[in-house]
């Protein structure tokens, strides 16, 4: 049982595409129902015999995420595999029903509420026997904010005291998914459950850049990759015997990656989870 989030275009789309062809049931998880049921429909396409549940959910709404939970808890109560795929890449500042600005929470609170609420079917989608485990999967990034000013500002974590753009909102939350990556990996030691990110580098029509244009989308169309291509670590990552054991890693074409800038400070990923959980409200 997979439940990849991001799962309606780009490389949310491959990746659930991929574990389809792997076998079991693989829940497709997008912005709207009607959208999940297209990328279903793209997939049974191309893997006429996979097994997919369309599940709704905006990850930038707290309320959202809870209620697309409480929808998979209704239906099963184990899950083997979460790839965290979803993001959004925001020209102009947006707040949510949350207060939140909108790449914060959809990149960062998304994520972190999204697989908290999800450890427990995580949990028990592992095997007792340790010879299995269940999988979280993060995309991330490598360059989050370059090596020399990889950082978050946590005394700005939402963007309201600089002037907003998107390259001064996105990165630190690439940086965010390490982070959390890493403290989840921390926190789950000793309950078979492993935690790793992916950089997947450039990958062509993504939809992240939509709403940017410009040089960026054709730089991105132009020099990335093919989306099923850059599903191969992911998926790796998500299914593999050799993977297994892994946890608390970044990885870019199966390999481990240093981690950017505040990545080897585990005070900032503590840090980081306080603040989510508070922002959450999860006691």
């Amino acid at each position: 049982m997979s439940l990849v989030s991001g799962a309606t275009g780009g490389l949310g789309k491959a990746i659930a595409t991929a574990l389809a062809r792997e076998g079991g049931t693989v829940v497709v998880l997008g912005r709207s129902e009607a959208r999940a049921e297209d990328a279903i429909r793209d997939i049974q396409a191309v893997v006429p015999n996979a097994a997919l549940e369309p599940l709704a959910s905006d990850l930038s709404s707290q309320a959202s995420i809870r209620s697309a939970v409480d929808e998979f808890h209704s239906r099963h109560q184990k899950l083997n595999v979460l790839v965290n795929a979803a993001g959004v890449f925001r020209k102009e500042r947006q707040v949510t029903p949350d207060g939140l600005e909108v790449t914060f929470a959809t990149n960062v609170m998304g994520y972190f509420l999204l697989t908290n609420l999800l450890v427990d079917s995580l949990k028990q989608g592992a095997s007792e026997d340790d010879l299995w485990t269940s999988r979280v999967v993060n995309i991330a990034s490598k360059y989050s904010g370059g090596p020399s000013v990889t950082k978050i500002d946590f005394d700005d974590l939402q963007t309201t005291k600089r002037k907003y753009s998107y390259m001064r909102a996105t990165p630190p939350t690439m940086l965010g998914r390490v982070l959390l990556t890493q403290e989840f990996a921390e926190r789950l030691r000793g309950s078979n459950v492993v935690v790793n990110a992916v950089h997947p580098g450039l990958v062509k029509n993504t939809g992240l850049l939509q709403d940017v244009g410009g040089p960026f989308r054709w730089l991105t169309n132009t020099l990335g990759k093919p989306a099923e291509e850059a599903a191969d670590t992911p998926v790796w990552l998500a299914t593999s015997p050799d993977t297994a054991a892994v946890t608390g890693k970044l990885w870019a074409k199966r390999k481990e990656l240093p981690t950017p800038g505040m990545g080897s400070d585990p005070a900032s990923r503590k840090r980081l989870w306080e603040e989510c959980t508070r922002l959450a409200k999860i006691l």
